[in-house]
């Protein structure tokens, strides 16, 4: 399963996105801190299921009516202060917890009211911009810590004669998620002594920084565009190159309405339908919020999510069944399983990602719209419905 870190100061809204995007009873308070101990839960990724080509609805628990959730993990770990990579705050506890993730969203009070701190301030008091780079700068320094702790290490592997550079790293890397492939493209990205022993400072935090680029990408979510002030979520924009305006406060109240009954919403709806009784003021709540939806396409939470995988990770959503006719399983449940993989991923990539001993006995695919079988080689779509013949079926 993906996994997406919640980051950003305190009192940003992460706890409120997380609750919203899980439903889950958290923590949610107007003060520092509200989270110490990491949040994990499972959240999901929208897409658009397979079963729209066909007659019937698949009437799967992650579908409905075509809209298709994929579960991810979302992760909410305590807020991030300037000098975290010291220690300040919770900071050594968040930036741990992050090294697991495979996507951060930094959460930043569009509204300016908390200052860098998290303390409340008045609404537009705080420029919003500034909590824009010092999580990436946090995240490098934090990175460049434990890369200059073992580079010692280093050093004195690199005085036998079959010492490899690329694969020292790999082996110290790989705690924060980097690959023999994201070592690879940063070596051949970096200009450095061959010699790890005359590395210097600004060799190692230049490392620090391309791996974590690689391997902890980062969606900003305008969070509380509600409520901030002119300008400001422009202001964001032209400050960082993917960023999503959102309403988590608003996303929670719509999702607390459709479990009542009140509204008809599916999350990363760009509308809904009061269907129930609501009074006055709940009515003059939910036209705020839509007022946002129809400025911004929607609350950004669900669409946070989706831009982080579909987009920022380059993934796409494939269908692994049994019966290439019907598209079902052997329960003769339809579409039940859903994988998300790396664009590029064949078909023995998706058998790998249902079962290690489904990969191990592949034998060969069939693209189930077109009922054929497919080269081992071919690359997956978005939507792609494949049957794995495998002697471990």
């Amino acid at each position: 399963m993906l996994s997406i870190a919640l980051a950003g100061k305190p009192n940003a809204g992460k706890s409120t996105f997380y609750k919203a995007a899980t439903m889950a009873d958290v923590d949610v308070g107007n003060y520092p801190f509200t989270t110490i101990d990491a949040n994990r839960g499972v959240s999901h990724v929208r897409t658009e299921c397979p079963c729209l080509d066909r007659e019937e609805r698949c009437g799967d628990d992650n579908c409905r009516d075509g809209k298709r959730y994929v579960p991810v993990e979302l992760i909410d770990v305590a807020g991030l202060v300037p000098g975290a990579h010291e220690g300040r705050g919770l900071g050594n506890q968040f930036l741990d917890e992050l090294s697991t993730a495979d996507v951060i969203l930094n959460v930043v009070d569009a509204s300016g009211g908390t200052d860098a701190e998290g303390e409340p301030v008045e609404v537009g008091e705080h420029d919003p911009v500034e909590d824009v780079h010092f999580i990436e700068e946090e995240m490098d320094l934090w990175l460049a810590s434990i890369v200059e702790r073992n580079w010692e290490s280093i050093e004195r592997q690199s005085r036998s004669p079959d010492f490899k550079l690329d694969e020292s790293l790999v082996d110290m890397l790989a705690g924060v998620g980097a690959s023999e492939l994201d070592v690879a493209r940063t070596l051949r990205d970096l200009e450095y002594p061959e010699d790890p022993i005359a590395w210097t400072d600004e060799h190692r935090e230049a490392l620090a920084t391309e791996i974590r680029q690689r391997t902890k990408p980062l969606v900003v979510v305008a969070n509380k565009a509600d409520i901030a002030p002119e300008g400001n979520i422009e202001a964001l924009q032209e400050a960082a190159d993917v960023v999503v305006p959102a309403t988590a406060d608003g996303e929670l109240a719509l999702r607390n309405a459709a479990q009542a009954g009140v509204i008809d919403y599916d999350p990363g709806d760009p509308d809904f339908d009061i269907v129930g009784d609501v009074s006055d003021q709940q009515r003059e709540g939910l036209h705020r919020i839509r007022d946002v939806m129809d400025e911004w396409g929607g609350t950004g939470v669900q669409g946070a999510m989706d831009t982080a995988v579909y987009d920022l990770l380059d993934h796409l959503t494939a269908y692994p069944v049994q019966n290439e006719t019907h598209w079902t399983d052997g329960q003769e449940n339809v579409l039940p399983d859903a994988f998300l993989l790396r664009q590029g991923a064949t078909p023995k990539d998706l058998a790998y990602a249902v079962h290690s001993d489904i990969g191990d006995g592949y034998i060969h695919a069939v693209d189930a719209r077109e009922n054929r079988r497919i080269s081992d080689e071919t690359e997956l779509e978005e939507g792609a419905v494949i049957k794995i013949v495998s002697d471990a079926n």
